[in-house]
C-alpha cells in the first residue's frame, strides 16, 4: 500500500477528526488513526467506539489496504514538517508504516487495519436534512447548558427535537435551561432524539466554515451526520427527556429590559467579591434602577454596581448564580434581554429583545438561589 500525500492537507484532515480520540484508552488500537486506500482515494477514520468519524480525500495511488497508525506519533511528525509531498509505504507483514520526506525516512509501527472498529451500520433509520448553519448555531447555543451528573445520563446530552413545524434544540442541567428553536428547519415527520455531549462538540468544530446541508439519518440507537467528505456517526443516549415545558413558568408579570453588554460587565465585575462557594448574586430592581450586589461574609468582601433600566412590574430582590447568569447572558447576540420573573423563589427567564434573525427563537431558564437576608 503505497500513496503520495501533501503534508498539509493530511494534518488538516486528520486533526478535524482527531477530536473524538480519548487520551487513555484500554483497546490500544483506539490510539490510532485508521488509514484505508483505494486507488486515489485515502479514507481515515478516528473512534473512541461510542463515535467514530471517517473523512477522505484525494491522493496519488494506485493500490488499495489498510493500517493503523498511532496518532500521537503521526500528528506530532506532520507538524513539525514544512509543507511538501509524502510518500507512504507499507510493510503488511509488520503492519509497519515507513514515511518519506524530501530529507528523511520515518518508521511507525501500526496495527493490523482490519481489527479497527467499523461504522455500524444504521438499520431502520430516519432521515432529515438540516443547514450546516442552523445546525452549528443550535450545538454553540445549548451545549453550555448541559449537565454533567453521571445518575441522569440524559440531561447530558442536547434533546433534538424535529416536526413538521420546526425543529427545537434544549440543554439542561436542572439550574438552568436552554430552549433554542429554528421555525426555518422543518422534518417530514414528527422524530426525537438525544446526542451525547463529546460528538456535538466534535461536531461543532468540524462545521465551522461549511457551507453544506446535513444529512442526519438516526435510529434508536446512532445517529448518522454526513456533510460534504465528513462522516459522523454515535451513539445516541438511551432514555426518555424531562418533560422541560412543564419547568418554564407560562405567568411572569415582571419584565425587566436591560442592555445586555452592561449588564454582563456588571456581572462579570460584581461576581469576583462572591462567595467562592455559592457564586450568589443580588438582583434589585425597583423603577428604572437595577442593583447587581455580591458579598463574601467570610472574608468581609462586598461589591455593588448600579444600571439603568426599563421594568414593568413590583419591586423585587431575587438571587441567582453568577456563573450561570453570565454563561447565559454572554451566549446571545443582542444589544438588550428581558428577564421575565414571577416571585424569588421561581425560575428567572432571559429573552433576547431584539432578533438577529426572525425564525430564531432562543429561551434561557436560570433557577434562583435562596437569599441571606
Amino acid at each position: 500500500m503505497n500513496f503520495v500525500v501533501s503534508a498539509s492537507t493530511l494534518l488538516k484532515h486528520l486533526k478535524s477528526i482527531g477530536g473524538v480520540l480519548n487520551s487513555n484508552n484500554t483497546i490500544p488500537i483506539l490510539d490510532c488513526f485508521l488509514f484505508e486506500i483505494n486507488k486515489d482515494e485515502l479514507v481515515l477514520s478516528a473512534s473512541d467506539m461510542e463515535t467514530t468519524i471517517t473523512t477522505s480525500l484525494k491522493v496519488e495511488s494506485n493500490e488499495t489496504g489498510s493500517i493503523a497508525i498511532p496518532a500521537k506519533t503521526l500528528l506530532d511528525s506532520l507538524a513539525n514538517l514544512p509543507e511538501q509531498p509524502i510518500s507512504f509505504i507499507l510493510d503488511k507483514t509488520k503492519h509497519s508504516i515507513k514515511l518519506k520526506t524530501e530529507t528523511g525516512d520515518y518508521n511507525i509501527s501500526g496495527q493490523n487495519g482490519d481489527e479497527y472498529p467499523k461504522l455500524p451500520a444504521l438499520e431502520s433509520q430516519s432521515s432529515i436534512v438540516i443547514k450546516s448553519d442552523v445546525l452549528a448555531n443550535a450545538i454553540n447555543k445549548t451545549i453550555f447548558a448541559t449537565g454533567n451528573d453521571d445518575l441522569r445520563p440524559v440531561m447530558s446530552g442536547v434533546f433534538c427535537q424535529f416536526t413538521e413545524v420546526n425543529s427545537i434544540f434544549v440543554a439542561t442541567d436542572a439550574h438552568k435551561l436552554v430552549r433554542y428553536t429554528r421555525n426555518d428547519a422543518k422534518a417530514g415527520a414528527s422524530a426525537s432524539f438525544i446526542m451525547p455531549k463529546k460528538p456535538l462538540n466534535v461536531l461543532k468544530s468540524l462545521l465551522a466554515g461549511v457551507d453544506d446541508a446535513v444529512k442526519v439519518d438516526f435510529n434508536k440507537t446512532n445517529a448518522l451526520f454526513s456533510f460534504g467528505n465528513v462522516n459522523l456517526v454515535c451513539r445516541l443516549i438511551d432514555g426518555k427527556y424531562p418533560n422541560y415545558e412543564a419547568v418554564i413558568p407560562k405567568q411572569n408579570p415582571n419584565k425587566l429590559t436591560v442592555d445586555r453588554s452592561a449588564f454582563l460587565g456588571a456581572l462579570k465585575r460584581v461576581s469576583v467579591f462572591s462567595n467562592k462557594a455559592t457564586h450568589q448574586i443580588r438582583v434589585k430592581v425597583a423603577g428604572s434602577q437595577l442593583r447587581v450586589s455580591a458579598e463574601d461574609l467570610d472574608f468581609a468582601n462586598e461589591g455593588h454596581e448600579l444600571l439603568t433600566c426599563t421594568y414593568v412590574g413590583e419591586d423585587m430582590e431575587i438571587g441567582f448564580n453568577s456563573r450561570f447568569l453570565m454563561e447565559m447572558v454572554s451566549n446571545l447576540e443582542c444589544d438588550e434581554i428581558t428577564i421575565e420573573m414571577s416571585a424569588p423563589n421561581r425560575a428567572g427567564i432571559i429573552l433576547p429583545n431584539n432578533k438577529a434573525n426572525p425564525a430564531e427563537d432562543i429561551l434561557m431558564l436560570v433557577m434562583p438561589v435562596m437569599l441571606n437576608n
